[in-house]
């Protein structure tokens, strides 16, 4: 087997991809070629350390060069835990971060690299990094990372992270100069240990970063194209992979597919949608990324619709899905009349024939929850840009009442 290393996107040499051996010995490599590492930190997901060998292969990979490790974190990257983990990795003074698991250890890496450089140690100094109160001698980190990623959320592309603050539970954005990671190892063999629930619904929320850049009124030739191939890997993809968990090539073309889905919504041309923007404060209610899509995307596709914002847009992705052979089996499995069937329709067809949630009932958030989630959502970037602007309660409730479900 052949190590492939190139470039995520055609136009930035950062961040690299790395593909084509296992990713133990892909780590070691890279540790030591092209970040001459010594004192390497692992953030590990939990399920990962408790359920499979990944960790123990990867130390064993690495070996004196391990100096620490943090074993999992909760969802939405808490900020009690970064400061947890930044206290650690000063101690042992890292110059290495690696990732090995799903979206919010990558986003929590990014966040901890972007802390150490600030000599953070408190939540209030985290604070001081994001938001209207955000200090402006912020410095960009230096400790480099690698992500080994089992999902398909795809954070480890962007110059960005999410941390949820724990006394209120909203979660805020932090920007430049926070960097991604440098190189993200995929690996499909490590994939099949993630579970389905995790593995396809992480799928649609990359399927959300196409959708979004498709149907968003700020898109360019140049973005509808990378969306476009991103979609037409990710969809099949995913219906193939829910149909065979070992089919090792479905899973490596979702991975791919990722990378160009984030490779037009990182572009810095596109403004995406509601489904993003409401979707981050959805989180932090216990509902994971993946899953905030799948209930989401249908609907906001729906709503944008019924205010004409950007229907020819939509038609278009329709017709794109609409046109593969493996969607129109679903389609027709499902009885939908692709003549009569709008995109949201046929989103709605895809995510149950994967199997994955549609309404904020079937995980667990009830009507009492619904006004603070609109009141936070307005305050989402991703709500104000949506082609049909949220700037009231009421027009993210709209939205909320149509996914509510029984």
């Amino acid at each position: 087997m052949t190590d492939t290393v190139r470039p995520a996107f055609a136009d930035r040499e950062l961040p690299q991809l790395s593909y084509g051996i296992p990713f133990p010995a892909a780590a070691a490599r890279h540790a030591e070629n092209s970040f001459q590492a010594s004192r390497v930190y692992i953030i590990c997901s939990g399920s990962l350390a408790r359920n499979t060998q990944a960790l123990q292969q990867l130390k064993s990979a690495l070996g004196d060069r391990v100096a620490g490790q943090r074993i999992g974190m909760k969802s939405h990257t808490l900020w009690s835990e970064i400061i947890e983990i930044v206290t650690d990795a000063r101690a042992v003074n890292a110059d290495l971060l690696i990732t090995l698991g799903a979206g919010s250890l990558t986003d929590g890496a990014k966040i901890v690299a972007y802390a150490l450089a600030n000599d953070v140690v408190t939540t209030a100094d985290l604070s001081t990094l994001t938001g209207p109160n955000k200090r402006a001698d912020a410095k960009p980190p230096t400790i480099p990372i690698i992500s080994i990623p089992t999902s398909l959320s795809a954070g480890e592309y962007s110059d960005f992270a999410g941390g949820t603050e724990d006394a209120t539970h909203q979660k805020h954005l932090f920007q430049k100069p926070i960097r991604g990671p440098r190189l993200i190892i995929l690996d499909p063999e490590l994939t099949t240990t993630t579970p389905d629930s995790i593995w396809l619904s992480t799928g649609i929320r990359a399927v959300d970063h196409c959708v979004e850049t498709l149907c968003s009124t700020t898109g360019t030739p140049g973005t509808d194209d990378l969306a476009q191939k991103a979609l037409g890997r990710l969809v099949p993809g995913l219906l193939r992979c829910k149909k065979s968990k070992r089919d090792l090539d479905a899973r490596l073309d979702c991975q791919l597919g990722s990378v160009d889905a984030m490779a037009a919504t990182t572009s810095g041309l596109v403004e995406l949608g509601a489904s993003h923007g409401i979707g981050h404060q959805l989180g932090p209610l216990g509902v994971g990324h993946g899953e905030t899509s799948c209930i989401l995307l249908p609907a906001v596709c729906k709503y944008n619709a019924s205010k004409n914002a950007n229907n020819g847009r939509q038609q278009r992705v329709l017709e794109f899905l609409t046109s593969n052979l493996i969607v129109s089996e679903v389609l027709q499995k499902r009885q939908v009349d692709v003549a009569k069937a709008d995109l949201g329709d046929v989103l709605d067809a895809i995510i149950r024939e994967l199997g994955m949630p549609r309404s904020l009932a079937d995980v667990g958030v009830g009507r009492d929850k619904l006004d603070g989630l609109a009141v936070n959502s307005l305050k989402d970037r991703w709500c104000v840009t949506n082609p049909v602007p949220l700037k009231e309660k009421g027009q993210v409730l709209e939205i909320l009442e149509m996914v509510i479900g029984t």
